[in-house]
């Protein structure tokens, strides 16, 4: 593959703030991949979601199809604020390209491009594919899960292609996500003359972390975490809102279902100095696990693997992506069939050049060998 003409398309969607709450530029990269399709024979359809958002971007090789052989999907967000792209654009040396979403994941999309371009015409007449780019997996995919839940369930299988692991691994597993919200209401008094008239709802938070944390289970993997907590207007005035973002993480859904209950027990009853709490669930994606229907797919990828050359490794990580929605519905689904890549969310985002190519082959290789017994 030409390698300089990978990198340039990279290049003109890295450099573009896309950030899930950047929805105008979600919707320039959509617009740009579109026309990259259809440049190249494929069907699109822009999806709209909501005004919060940026469009989803449907691509697919048989106009209005019932059923795909194959689901691949790819997000177009990434985490980063506006102007980063300007203040550090794409770059590369000698082994790596960086760049904010190089590799979480704007390359994984353009490997999609080029695999499913790169296969013989044959493969592209016998099969149905189709490609789902949605605007907000980086904050859970609220607006879009409904739209790749349909999507998968018309799939036999699904491919996501987030970066592999630093190592070149696959994966196979997934801890589930969950956010919650925390809402405190108390009541505003001068800090100074009346305090006692008061009700902090920054005390009542502050009491209701330390029991939040408790719910973590180290046995079972399963991680709570208060991210986020803001509240008050002044220093002088006691406070009478406050919110506290939490994070939840685990490996068994019904650990999920214990954390979740207690969080809505918790915030069932009064607060300290009898502060009312409220809890509302902002995202939830279920625990990814392989069964033998996935086992099955991860054998054809391994044998897609050995004919490429490409040795396939396999991990179980505690991020979550949409592939814990599609594998949630009982779809074959594997994930991290994008480059090799790391930093993710953070100023050192990488993508190794030397896999990208490998990937694109096998990724090509994984479809071109379709369908496999899942027996």
């Amino acid at each position: 593959m030409d390698m300089n003409h990978y990198t340039r398309l990279l290049g003109q969607l890295v450099n573009i703030d896309c950030g899930t709450h950047t929805p105008q530029g979600v919707a320039t990269v959509a617009a740009r991949l579109c026309g990259w399709w259809q440049e190249t024979g494929w069907f699109t359809r822009m999806v709209e979601f909501d005004d919060a958002c940026g469009p989803g971007l449907l691509v697919t090789n048989r106009h209005d199809a019932e059923h795909y052989d194959v689901l691949l999907i790819g997000h177009m967000d990434t985490v980063f604020p506006p102007g980063t792209a300007a203040e550090r654009p794409m770059h590369e040396d000698d082994t790596r390209l960086y760049g904010p979403g190089v590799s979480d994941m704007k390359s994984g999309l353009l490997n999609i491009f080029f695999a499913l371009n790169g296969l013989d015409h044959a493969d592209r007449e016998r099969l149905s594919i189709a490609v789902a780019m949605n605007p907000d997996e980086e904050v859970g995919s609220p607006w879009s899960h409904q739209w790749l839940s349909e999507l998968a369930s018309r799939a036999s299988l699904v491919l996501v292609c987030e970066a592999a692991r630093t190592d070149g691994s696959l994966v196979k597993a997934r801890k589930g996500v969950a956010t919650w919200e925390l809402q405190f209401k108390g009541v505003a008094a001068h800090a100074g003359n009346e305090p006692e008239k008061g009700r902090s709802a920054i005390t009542a938070l502050a009491h209701t972390v330390l029991s939040v944390n408790q719910l973590a289970n180290a046995e079972l993997g399963t991680t709570v975490n208060v991210g986020i907590i803001s509240g008050g207007d002044a220093p002088n005035i006691v406070a009478a809102h406050a919110t506290a973002t939490v994070d939840v993480r685990f490996w068994e859904n019904n650990d999920y279902e214990r954390v979740k209950d207690a969080l809505l027990t918790l915030c069932s009853q009064p607060g300290d100095n009898g502060v009312a709490l409220s809890a509302h669930c902002l995202a939830h994606k279920p625990a990814m696990m392989p069964g033998d229907a996935t086992q099955a797919l991860m054998q054809h990828i391994e044998q897609a693997g050995e004919h490429c050359g490409v040795p396939i490794t396999w991990q179980a990580v505690g991020g979550g992506s949409d592939a814990n929605l599609t594998a949630a519905l009982g779809i074959p689904t594997v994930d991290g069939l994008g480059p090799v890549g790391g930093g993710f969310h953070s100023p050192d985002e990488y993508l190794e050049k030397a896999s990208v190519a490998p990937r694109i082959a096998l990724l090509g290789e994984i479809i071109s060998r379709l369908p496999y017994s899942n027996n």
